[in-house]
């Protein structure tokens, strides 16, 4: 009796075994039409980027689309507001200056363009919610946000006090948190829509005497990032479109104490050209875009070379920011 049970024993094992084997080399087979697929999806992808970097892109259309900016009572906010109000979009003005605020809305109306101002210190995140429902109720659908109000204190990290230092980081990071759950949940139960976050330059390199500023730009850059491939993870055909901007420094007194070496190369940006670059950015649906735009590039360009050569290319360029102390 016992040479039966051996001979089924047997049996039994060499089918477990033969399934086993049939597994291992379906999944072999697998992971080899796998790999093959990522070859090709991944050269393809690069073709596609190097014919889209010598071909313009199309722009979405704004006109008659609510676009919200914070700190749109001066500097890039409010002349991104007159820009988007030039191509037909309906402004509506966030800032917690309601004079500057009432300032670009009348300039808006008088020029024939559609805005609306509300006083918001984007550093409370109930005021926050509460005005963006308020939004809903009045405006409905804000296809474009655009998280620009920060401010930039200039001198080095040990004469920030913690007021200065908490306030920095609330206005330029936390604010933008706020304001992407006020609006964020709607844009995606629509599957459309557009935020824009300003960075800056100072969240591709570490610059002396903006040593918080730099800190909550890189924060601004990491979160985007991280944002986009957590929406892209959660559903491969969202719409939503998230645009980080890097600009360079730009003329609007908001960089007190700039240093040039060479000023042809390096000079401060016109706020109109920069409204303009960052408006073109969020209509291509660009995720990253810097100003001037070869920016990135030379900030990847850089991480490949040794620090000690980069440091000694920044040393000869000497362009930076004074401090506004001294």
């Amino acid at each position: 009796m016992s040479k039966p049970n051996q001979s089924r024993g047997g049996v039994g094992g060499g089918g477990a075994s033969g399934s086993g084997n049939n597994n291992d080399v379906y999944n072999i087979v697998l992971l080899i039409v796998d790999l093959v697929m990522l070859v090709i999806k991944f050269w393809l992808t690069i073709v596609e980027e190097i014919i889209k970097m010598f071909t313009t892109r199309p722009e979405t259309n704004v006109a008659g689309k609510f676009v919200l900016i914070t700190g749109a009572g001066h500097g890039m906010g409010k002349e991104m507001a007159l820009q988007y109000a030039s191509l037909g979009a309906k402004v509506i003005c966030w800032d917690v200056n309601e004079q500057t605020n009432s300032q670009t809305v009348k300039e808006i109306k008088q020029a024939g363009g559609s805005a609306f101002g509300y006083v918001c210190n984007v550093v409370k995140r109930e005021d926050i919610l509460e005005l963006a429902g308020k939004m809903r109720k009045d405006h409905g659908f804000i296809e474009v946000v655009v998280n620009n109000a920060g401010i930039m204190p200039c001198h080095p990290l040990l004469e920030h006090n913690e007021q200065e230092t908490r306030l920095m980081y609330d206005i330029n990071v936390l604010a933008h948190y706020w304001m992407i759950q006020a609006f964020l949940p709607e844009m995606l139960e629509r599957n459309e829509g557009s935020l824009v976050a300003l960075s800056s330059c100072a969240g591709l390199f570490g610059l002396p005497n903006l040593v918080p500023y730099c800190g909550t730009k890189f924060a601004v850059r990491g979160y985007m990032a991280a944002l986009a491939e957590e929406l892209r993870l959660k559903n491969p055909q969202c719409n939503v479109k998230l645009t980080t901007i890097f600009p360079y420094m730009i003329d609007t007194g908001l960089c007190k104490n700039p240093r040039f070496r060479f000023p042809n190369l390096f000079k401060l940006i016109c706020p109109k050209v920069a409204a303009a670059s960052i408006i073109e950015a969020q209509r291509q649906g660009l995720e990253e875009a810097a100003v001037p735009r070869h920016f990135i590039a030379v900030e990847k360009v850089g991480r490949l070379l040794p620090k000690k050569a980069m440091r000694l290319i920044n040393d000869f360029l000497d362009t930076g920011v004074d401090s506004d102390k001294h």
